[in-house]
């Protein structure tokens, strides 16, 4: 089993930042693999909140509405990891955000999740 790790969340006052990674460092081919940032609270399901295509997608970068503009998706493939850069943050970005690694060519088929890391937005 592939692992797959996030971190980089935290307790922070509305308004300021944080940065996760998610870090799949045993995978080979990172480049080929889809990244979705995906987030959840409590009794709601989970959200995408933002997209990185792979190698082989022509799209761009994508983020849900509510993040647009305050959040930054980004990837480094030499080192295998992911980025969610999260400007001004609000309460309603409270939630546990999980990194999402899917597969495409010939590592389609293969869907990886980290376990998870909490965020919580309040004075």
């Amino acid at each position: 089993q592939v692992e797959v790790v996030e971190s980089g969340g935290g307790l922070v006052q509305p308004g300021r930042s944080l940065r996760l990674s998610c870090a799949a460092p045993a995978i080979s081919r990172f480049s080929w693999y889809d990244i979705n940032w995906h987030r959840q609270t409590p009794g709601e399901q989970r959200e995408l909140v933002a997209r990185i295509p792979g190698t082989f997608s022509r799209d761009l970068i994508d983020y849900a509405n509510s993040v647009k503009g305050r959040f930054t998706a980004f990837r480094d493939n030499t080192k295998n990891t992911a980025y969610l850069q999260m400007n001004s943050l609000e309460p309603e970005d409270t939630a546990v955000y999980f990194c999402n690694l899917v597969g495409a060519g010939s590592v389609r088929g293969r869907n990886y999740w980290g376990q998870g890391t909490q965020v919580t937005v309040s004075e």
